[in-house]
Protein backbone atom coordinates (compact mmCIF):
# COMPACT_ATOMS: atom_id res chain seq x y z
CA UNK A 1 0.00 0.00 0.00
CA UNK A 2 1.37 3.48 -0.83
CA UNK A 3 1.21 5.57 1.94
CA UNK A 4 1.21 8.86 -0.24
CA UNK A 5 -1.80 7.55 -2.25
CA UNK A 6 -3.32 4.68 -0.28
CA UNK A 7 -3.42 2.60 -3.20
CA UNK A 8 -1.87 -0.95 -3.58
CA UNK A 9 1.72 -0.75 -4.80
CA UNK A 10 1.30 -3.01 -7.72
CA UNK A 11 3.63 -4.91 -9.79
CA UNK A 12 6.81 -5.65 -6.78
CA UNK A 13 8.11 -8.43 -8.22
CA UNK A 14 9.78 -10.76 -5.88
CA UNK A 15 12.97 -10.21 -6.85
CA UNK A 16 12.21 -5.88 -6.33
CA UNK A 17 10.91 -7.14 -2.77
CA UNK A 18 14.11 -8.92 -2.14
CA UNK A 19 16.47 -6.46 -3.22
CA UNK A 20 14.62 -3.85 -0.98
CA UNK A 21 14.33 -5.92 2.20
CA UNK A 22 18.51 -6.59 1.47
CA UNK A 23 18.60 -2.53 0.82
CA UNK A 24 16.57 -1.88 4.36
CA UNK A 25 19.22 -4.32 6.00
CA UNK A 26 22.38 -3.04 4.58
CA UNK A 27 22.13 0.65 6.33
CA UNK A 28 22.70 -1.64 10.03
CA UNK A 29 25.89 -1.84 8.83
CA UNK A 30 26.76 0.17 5.07
CA UNK A 31 24.78 3.11 6.31
CA UNK A 32 23.53 5.08 3.61
CA UNK A 33 25.90 4.18 0.80
CA UNK A 34 23.40 1.11 -0.80
CA UNK A 35 20.34 2.56 -0.08
CA UNK A 36 21.41 5.91 -1.77
CA UNK A 37 23.03 3.45 -4.81
CA UNK A 38 19.92 1.24 -5.40
CA UNK A 39 17.91 4.82 -5.72
CA UNK A 40 20.34 6.32 -8.30
CA UNK A 41 20.08 3.15 -10.50
CA UNK A 42 16.48 2.70 -10.41
CA UNK A 43 14.83 6.28 -10.40
CA UNK A 44 14.57 6.69 -13.94
CA UNK A 45 12.33 3.05 -14.24
CA UNK A 46 8.68 3.29 -13.68
CA UNK A 47 8.60 -0.36 -13.52
CA UNK A 48 10.57 -0.16 -10.60
CA UNK A 49 8.29 2.06 -8.26
CA UNK A 50 8.06 -0.25 -5.02
CA UNK A 51 12.06 -0.51 -5.15
CA UNK A 52 12.35 3.10 -5.58
CA UNK A 53 10.09 4.27 -2.90
CA UNK A 54 11.60 1.84 -0.40
CA UNK A 55 15.09 3.25 -1.66
CA UNK A 56 14.33 6.30 -0.55
CA UNK A 57 12.85 6.05 2.78
CA UNK A 58 15.87 3.74 3.55
CA UNK A 59 18.05 6.70 2.47
CA UNK A 60 16.05 9.24 4.38
CA UNK A 61 16.35 7.17 7.37
CA UNK A 62 19.73 6.47 7.32
CA UNK A 63 20.92 9.87 6.50
CA UNK A 64 18.11 10.89 9.92
CA UNK A 65 20.35 8.76 11.44
CA UNK A 66 23.88 10.03 10.62
CA UNK A 67 22.98 13.40 11.48
CA UNK A 68 21.86 12.00 14.70
CA UNK A 69 25.08 10.50 15.05
CA UNK A 70 26.76 13.64 14.53
CA UNK A 71 25.20 15.33 17.09
CA UNK A 72 26.20 11.95 19.46
CA UNK A 73 29.36 12.69 18.60
CA UNK A 74 29.55 16.05 19.33
CA UNK A 75 28.09 15.65 22.39
CA UNK A 76 30.64 13.31 23.62
CA UNK A 77 32.31 16.09 25.41
CA UNK A 78 29.48 16.31 27.53
CA UNK A 79 29.46 12.13 28.13
CA UNK A 80 25.80 11.92 26.77
CA UNK A 81 26.73 11.60 23.23
CA UNK A 82 28.38 7.85 23.47
CA UNK A 83 24.34 6.97 24.82
CA UNK A 84 22.87 8.48 22.59
CA UNK A 85 24.68 6.66 19.78
CA UNK A 86 24.15 3.53 21.27
CA UNK A 87 20.23 4.31 21.25
CA UNK A 88 20.49 5.47 18.18
CA UNK A 89 22.15 1.86 16.57
CA UNK A 90 19.78 -0.10 18.57
CA UNK A 91 16.87 2.19 16.70
CA UNK A 92 18.84 1.18 13.44
CA UNK A 93 18.75 -2.11 14.15
CA UNK A 94 14.83 -2.54 15.14
CA UNK A 95 13.74 -0.44 12.31
CA UNK A 96 15.87 -1.57 9.73
CA UNK A 97 14.92 -5.44 11.03
CA UNK A 98 11.03 -4.24 11.09
CA UNK A 99 11.17 -2.42 7.19
CA UNK A 100 12.55 -5.38 5.70
CA UNK A 101 10.44 -7.33 7.07
CA UNK A 102 7.38 -5.43 5.70
CA UNK A 103 9.30 -4.58 2.40
CA UNK A 104 10.02 -8.54 1.46
CA UNK A 105 6.27 -9.45 2.14
CA UNK A 106 5.41 -6.15 -0.44
CA UNK A 107 4.26 -4.06 2.14
CA UNK A 108 5.38 -0.07 1.72
CA UNK A 109 7.01 0.54 5.04
CA UNK A 110 7.45 4.15 6.95
CA UNK A 111 10.09 5.07 9.45
CA UNK A 112 8.09 6.44 12.11
CA UNK A 113 11.23 9.13 12.38
CA UNK A 114 12.72 9.71 9.41
CA UNK A 115 13.19 13.34 8.04
CA UNK A 116 12.91 13.57 4.39
CA UNK A 117 15.33 14.88 2.56
CA UNK A 118 14.98 12.72 -0.63
CA UNK A 119 11.49 13.32 -2.53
Amino acid sequence: MDPYTDTPVAGASQDDRTIAMLTHLSGIIFSFVVPLVVWLINKDKPEKGFLVDQSKEALNFQITLLIGYLIGTVLTIILIGALINFALWVVCIVFSVIAALKANAGEAYRYPVALRLVK
